[in-house]
């Protein structure tokens, strides 16, 4: 599966942003999308995934309440909507896939640069 990702920008704290991620699979129903990002000097970290057959969800306790994972079937395309962004969200943002029967994420597309100002 190949992944295009975009939205990012620079926003200020409190602000809002949308990440999208398109996917391009014949069967993306065997897939769980994942959201992961990288910020200066730090290990990339799990931020969130959706199982996309069923909508399943998770969240990184960093952004759960604040950060939603969504999918949109026709457009086959995954989405990241930040809410009350903060400037530790400031991060590249990846989008990355793996077939639910695997636990590595063989797939991910290229970063969005997120920034946050305070």
């Amino acid at each position: 599966v190949q992944l295009q990702a975009s939205g990012g920008g620079l926003v200020q704290a409190g602000g809002s942003l949308r990440l999208s991620c398109a996917a391009s699979a014949r069967f993306l129903s065997y897939y769980i999308m994942g959201w992961f990002r990288q910020a200066p000097g730090k290990e990339r970290e799990f931020v969130a995934s959706l199982r996309w057959s069923g909508g399943r969800t998770d969240y990184a306790d960093s952004v759960s309440g604040r950060f939603t994972i969504s999918r949109a079937k026709a457009k086959s395309t995954v989405y990241l909507q930040m809410n009350s962004l903060k400037p530790e969200d400031t991060a590249i943002y990846y989008c990355a896939a793996r077939m639910f029967a695997t636990t590595d994420y063989a797939n991910w597309g290229q970063g969005t640069q997120v920034t946050v100002s305070s």
